[in-house]
């Protein structure tokens, strides 16, 4: 098994950065804006892309949601390569920094297809960093292109 891991800082509160992680209208604004579902514990959360092939995005389960401190999904529907890899977003305070640190955790292995998300995954990220810090995030559709692949 393999996983994907990145750590991002920013000046944003912890309860902003929490915010944008575990509820929908914050998901929204800095991975997808199709985002809908239920962000509670045991909810299903569904991520859509419209230029995605089918099924079209991915439906993760949430398995943790601590406040201010861990939310975990686990993968039940997108891309093969996805399902059943865990989704973790830890956040912690350092100096005047909030600190959140991504894993995709459990691909069966390096597949091409994952070292294109591990990049998505980091435009992403920098995605919620601009949503935390200027409110306005580059969520799909208008999130940052790098391959042929979307």
């Amino acid at each position: 098994m393999v996983d994907i891991l990145h750590r991002i800082g920013t000046t944003a509160p912890l309860g902003d950065v929490y915010a944008a992680v575990s509820t929908i209208d914050g998901l929204a604004g800095w991975w997808t804006a199709d985002t809908g579902g239920d962000a509670t514990v045991g909810g299903k959360i569904e991520f859509r892309f419209q230029d995605a092939p089918p099924p079209g995005g991915f439906d993760m389960l949430v398995r943790e949601n601590e406040a201010g401190q861990r939310v975990v999904w686990e993968v039940v529907g997108g891309a093969d390569e996805w399902i059943g890899t865990t989704i973790y977003f830890e956040l912690s305070t350092e100096d005047d920094y909030t600190i959140v640190l991504f894993s995709h955790r459990g691909w069966r292995e390096p597949v091409p297809f994952m070292h294109h998300c591990s990049t998505k995954w980091a435009t992403f990220l920098m995605s919620l960093k601009a949503l935390v810090e200027t409110g306005t995030g580059e969520a799909a559709p208008n999130d940052v292109r790098i391959s042929n692949w979307h």
